[in-house]
Parts: structure tokens; sequence; C-alpha cells
């Protein structure tokens, strides 16, 4: 069937809407921001993670969809993003597995159309609001993708909340003599959870406008902040929350997390152009004092001029030189702006979850 992805700014891309078998349903017409990833692979890691939710993902390398599916590759229990864009797709009869899940949750993908034009467009342009659509020609398409981008825009702005568990949960860790750690979820990737296991004796996962009291009467012994989607500006709570654990536990934020905790410190945040996602990104991290690849996700990024004078900016995207993680040894804080639990991506900076609670968690001084 004949799709269109429409942007908000008014260029349309026809394509091919693979999963057409579920065009009759007014779920699979989807809107969100239109971003691109330069991941190679990743594809079932890319649509579970949460920091995606409300995104339609224009995948830069331009096959998808060879190496099928598996319930294993999993970062969250449900699939977050509105659609799936790739110049070709996977769907034979051979293989078929990721055009058919994605339909069957009701997410459009859509293929044949020059995808590095449509990059080309978000990296001069910015990233807007676009829609995928089902229709007979551009006039039609138009109308109903302008329809749902309305309709998408006005949701509540903290996605944070949206995706975070309503419930806390505890789990068990791996290391019987490691910390207590209390999780605070703005969108947790399994795989920050399975990595923190393996140092830990016992993980709380609270939600992500738990109060700094809540939290505290576990009598946590590290506060671990996940990433997260959507513009940090607009989380509740967890910034106040955040705020009052500085200097009081060793703490480390990622991505998102990386970004409440800067702005618990009196930092600000900005919009990035068109955001940092994929899962080759250089980093010069100065705390493992190395230079690696790493795997990123955020479309907003610290302002190093709004720091405080003694936080140490110590890793830097080598691409455009933005903040990518800080240090405050003598407040024990950690913040890294990228994925150091990758999935996808190189697990080149895995080292940092040893280095914060085999050295800072473990060195800590508790009142």
């Amino acid at each position: 069937m004949k799709g269109y992805l429409v942007l908000e700014s008014g260029e349309m891309y026809e394509g091919t809407l693979l999963n057409s078998a579920h065009a009759g349903s007014t779920n699979f017409e989807r809107a969100g921001e239109v971003v691109f990833n330069t991941s190679n692979t990743g594809y079932e890691e890319i649509a579970t993670d949460p920091s995606y939710f409300s995104q339609i993902i224009v995948m830069t390398a331009p096959q998808q969809g060879n190496y099928g599916i598996s319930k294993s590759f999993w970062e969250s229990n449900q699939i977050h993003i509105q659609g799936f864009v790739a110049l070709e797709i996977q769907n034979s009869k051979r293989e078929s597995s990721w055009v058919d899940q994605l339909g069957n949750h009701g997410v459009p993908l859509l293929s044949g159309i020059d995808t590095r034009h449509l990059t080309m467009r978000l990296r001069s342009g910015g990233t807007p609001w676009g829609a995928i659509v089902a229709a007979q020609n551009p006039a039609q398409a138009k109308t109903k993708a302008d329809k749902l981008i309305q309709e998408k825009r006005v949701i509540e702005k903290d996605w944070v909340y949206a995706v975070s568990a309503k419930d806390s949960q505890i789990l068990k860790g791996e290391n019987a003599s490691g910390p207590r750690v209390a999780l605070l979820d703005f969108g947790t990737k399994q795989n920050i959870v399975r990595l923190a296991q393996k140092y830990a004796k016992e993980i709380k996962i609270f939600n992500s406008r738990a109060s700094f009291e809540e939290i505290s009467s576990y009598n946590p012994q590290a506060i671990l902040l996940t990433n997260g989607p959507g513009d940090p500006a607009d989380v509740k709570i967890a910034v106040e929350t955040t705020r009052g654990f500085i200097g009081r536990r060793p703490i480390y934020g990622i991505c998102m997390g990386h970004q409440i905790l800067c702005l618990a410190l009196g930092a600000k945040t900005y919009k990035l152009k068109f955001g940092h996602r994929g899962s080759n990104h250089p980093i010069r991290d100065e705390v493992l004092n190395e230079i690696y690849v790493s795997s990123q996700n955020h479309g907003y990024a610290v302002d190093p001029k709004t720091l405080p004078a003694e936080v140490k900016i110590t890793h830097t995207n080598l691409n455009d030189q933005s903040v990518a993680g800080i240090y405050w040894k003598e407040k024990s804080i950690l913040g890294i702006q990228y994925h150091p639990e990758a999935c996808p991506g190189p697990h080149d900076a895995q080292g940092l979850f040893r280095f914060f609670f085999d050295e800072m968690v473990a060195s800590y001084k508790y009142e």
C-alpha cells in the first residue's frame, strides 16, 4: 500500500507501507517526533527503548530486519516507537518477522523512500514532528497527517512519567556484599538493571516522581538515575528529589539521569538541533582515560557554562564537543550523557559501572 511520511514543515516522502494489512486500524497511522539513528543493527533494542517514546525512527543504514527477532533483545516490556522508516526492510517469504512484529503492535513501517535525503533534511533543519499515513494521494496524506500531529503534540510533556514504572519493585542483586541501590526509573533500559545487579546486593526501582522521603526510607547506599525520553526540563519532581541526595549518597546518572542530575546541580539544558542517536559516537573519557565508541540516544544536552565550577567535565563527544559526562569526586557524583550499558552498541564504556560501584560507592564514607 502507498504510504507517506509527512513532516509538519511541509516536506513529504512517498514510499511503501509494508504492514499495510493493519492499515484499517486508526492506531496504525502514527505521529511523532521524526529522528534518525545511525546504528547498523539493533532495531529491536531501539524499538523497545523507552527513550524513543513518541518518536518515528529513520534508520540511516539501508537494510533492516535481516536477522529476525528475539524477545531476548527487548530493552523493556513493550514497543515505544511510533513508526519505523528504512530504505529497505526485509519482507520476504523467508523472513518477515520484523514487519509482522511491528504490524502486530500497530506500528507502521515505511520503506522505499530516500532516507539519505531525509536524514540530510533532519540534520540541516532539525527534528520536526511528522506522521506516517496511508493515503491515495499527497493531498489526502497531508490532511490526515496534520490532524494526527496536532493530536499528538498536546500529550503530557512529562514523557518520563509516561514510561516510568508506577509501582516500586525490589530485585535481588548478584553481589551479597554489594550496596542497596535505589533506581529512579525515567524509562529504564533493562541492560542498566542487569549490569547494576552484578554489583548490587539489592535494587529497588522507584517511580520517576518518587519523593526524597520515600526513597530515603529505603536507606539506599547508592542512587542510580536512568535513561528516559523527552525534555529534562519537563520532568516533574525528580530534580528536587535528586538534589536532596547530592553529597549524601553516591549518584550515577545515565542519559536523562545525567541531565536531571545536572539540573539538580543548578545547570541548564538545551535542545540539540538533531540529537545524537546511534551506536558509533566517539567519546573522550577522562575518568577511564580512554577514547572509545559509544551508544547514544538523546535530543538534549547540558550547557557547560552553567555547571558549577567544582564539577569537572570529564567526557566529551568528539563529533561536536558537547558535554558527554561529568564527575564531582568530592560529592561522589558521576553523570554520563550516553549509554554505557549499550544495547545496541559497543561495550567499551561498561567500565563506568565498575568505576561507580567498585571505586565511588566502595570508598564512600556514609554518615
